[in-house]
């Protein structure tokens, strides 16, 4: 239940931002590094609610681009570059920090600039002029829904197929704990518009290239099990990229195998980018704050699934994050 305080600081700046958007010629949208259907799909979503108000917009995300979201409507308006002169309005969508975008995004960056910031993760750094956080949201598709609904835009079969895949890849396809009942009423007012469920699913979970299939069978041969089972560990090497012909993109959600095994609480998926560079991600089932664990490393994101970035070499990062979940799971077996 969100407290009725909560509900009314999230009526007001919800209206705060409504007014603010109603009133700009054009604005620019921004998604995070590592892009998923949540921070995608509710980026061009948005953007394309707006130009349906006759709004100037640019998108913005670093790259490269999930290939099975490279169907999505509008997602050929993306760019990877961030042009000189940039709109007065910035509107960041699912990002936690505004370094999740580019690294040169510093408060200094954004002197003279109107910061939106709507996101639905815990670990928000509340960087905007106006903060829009709902940690009680499932997917921030979810938020851009009520956003565009306050707008008075109608949800077009383009704007509900971006949604829907927010939702339903924070979701897990409505599987992951974070799902409520909001989460379905919303997913039914999207299928209304005649969206085809089983063509999206296909290419968002199902359809999985021969590399992407050699990466998986990597991961799963360096799995680790630690704490009698409770841990599992699974590390890609930039040799395993290198053999497989996979993209770095390709490994997102390669996590779930080590996290669905039986018995296990908690899994890390670590990815070597550099050699000094070593992206992980954490997922936990029914108890581990995992958010806790990615925080102690710079990261962040969801008490089930959140991730960060190490500048250790592989080895010595992979023991890091083991210790780090050794901890956690001793420390909440002892309370």
């Amino acid at each position: 239940m969100i407290p009725a305080m909560q509900k009314r600081t999230t009526t007001s700046i919800l209206k705060q931002i409504k007014l603010e958007i109603e009133k700009v010629p054009e604005a620019a949208l921004f998604s995070h590094v590592s892009p998923d259907g949540d921070c995608l799909g509710s980026m061009l979503a948005l953007g394309i609610a707006l130009e349906g108000l006759g709004k100037r917009v640019f998108y913005y995300n670093a790259g490269p681009l999930p290939e099975n979201l490279n169907s999505l409507p509008g997602v050929a308006r993306i760019s990877m570059s961030i042009p000189e002169e940039l709109p007065k309005t910035l509107i960041f969508v699912d990002c936690a920090e505004a370094e999740r975008v580019n690294s040169i995004m510093t408060r200094e960056y954004f002197q003279g600039k109107k910061v939106l910031n709507i996101d639905h993760h815990v670990s928000n750094a509340y960087f905007g002029s106006l903060n829009w956080i709902d940690p009680e949201a499932a997917a921030t598709g979810e938020m851009i829904y009520r956003l565009i609904r306050k707008l008075g835009v109608s949800i077009s079969k383009d704007i509900a197929i971006n949604l829907y895949t927010a939702i339903i890849t924070d979701t897990g396809r409505f599987s992951f704990s974070n799902t409520t009942a909001k989460s379905f009423k919303i997913a039914a007012e999207l299928v209304k518009t005649g969206i085809d469920l089983a063509a999206i699913n296909n290419i968002l979970f199902e359809r999985k290239t021969l590399s992407q299939t050699k990466l998986l069978l990597k991961a799963l041969s360096n799995l680790e099990f630690r704490q009698g089972g409770t841990i599992a560990v699974m590390v890609l090497s930039q040799k395993d990229f290198e053999e497989t012909g996979a993209e770095k993109n390709l490994s997102e959600g390669l996590v779930n195998y080590a996290r669905n095994i039986e018995n296990v609480e908690a899994a890390a998926l670590l990815k070597e980018i550099g050699t000094k560079e070593i992206k992980v991600s954490f997922r936990s089932n029914s108890w581990l704050d995992v958010n806790r664990i990615a925080s102690q490393f710079g990261g962040g994101g969801h008490i089930r699934a959140s991730g960060c970035s190490l500048n250790l070499p592989l080895e010595k990062a992979k023991e890091s994050v083991i210790l780090a979940l050794e901890e956690a799971i001793n420390i909440e077996r002892n309370n």
